[in-house]
């Protein structure tokens, strides 16, 4: 009996969402891949439920970085600020991914602010809490390293594409990395409803408003997609895709 009270708390404290569990959720979390449901239930021991609405700031660039977080529904954007009060949409984040990871090895502040971009569900994690589990599981420390070098190889890809790829070019990778991770079929194609408006969009591709909608315009008048309300439907997924390269 002992052996499902952990199983068993989690499920009181957490709920199902959509027939999910909250262990197969942590479990899309690259660092908590391998988890057996006897480990994931031990480490959602130690999590807390954690709710947002559209549009509530999680943290905000500077505070100190105390918690890691993994998105369970919903959608969140990592935005970075300027002085002269532009903002650059770093990252939209969805069920299964985690931030605030990197904090665990510089315990600096928050390097970005973390907002609800639709209404959120997310399971949060200490510091303090975190390392005493990973010192338990050193295996899971391989996942961690592999889920950092991840990031650091988007962010270089990233880094890259401002350079050598072009606006439409941009704007076609970003409607497909979106698609992967939030799109759904439907009768005519792939809805992908990513909740940004058009200048967070803008702001995901490093472009101008006015720039990245002439691009989704051609695109619609090709045929590859329709454009909807915070959303796109995309029709021609292999043209978009060469057009990415």
């Amino acid at each position: 009996m002992d052996d499902d009270r952990p199983s068993e708390r989690v499920a009181e404290r957490f709920g199902d969402r959509g027939g999910e569990r909250p262990g197969d959720v942590v479990r899309r979390a690259p660092l908590f891949a391998a988890l057996d449901d006897e480990a994931a239930a031990e480490l959602l021991e130690s999590m807390e439920p954690v709710h947002l609405d559209r549009g509530q700031q999680l943290f905000g660039e500077g505070e100190p970085g105390e918690r890691v977080f993994v998105v369970r529904t919903g959608k969140i954007k990592l935005v970075r600020s300027w002085p002269d009060g532009r903002e650059n949409l770093l990252a939209v984040l969805g069920p299964g991914e985690m931030f605030g990871e990197l904090s665990l090895f510089d315990p600096g502040p928050r390097t970005s602010s973390a907002r609800a971009v639709s209404e959120a569900e997310l399971i949060a994690l200490g510091h303090d809490e975190m390392m005493r589990w990973l010192a338990r599981r050193p295996e899971v420390a391989k996942h961690l390293l592999r889920a950092l070098a991840q990031r650091l190889r988007r962010t270089n890809v990233a880094l890259a594409d401002l350079v050598f790829t072009d606006v439409p070019g941009r704007v076609a990778k970003a409607l497909l990395d979106l698609s992967r991770r939030f799109g759904r079929p439907i009768a005519d194609g792939l809805l992908v409803a990513h909740d940004l408006t058009q200048e967070e969009l803008a702001q995901l591709v490093g472009a101008s408003r006015e720039t990245v909608n002439k691009a989704l315009a051609d695109f619609a008048s090709r045929g590859w997609l329709r454009l909807e309300a915070r959303a796109v439907v995309l029709h021609d997924v292999e043209r978009l895709a060469k057009r990415a390269r």
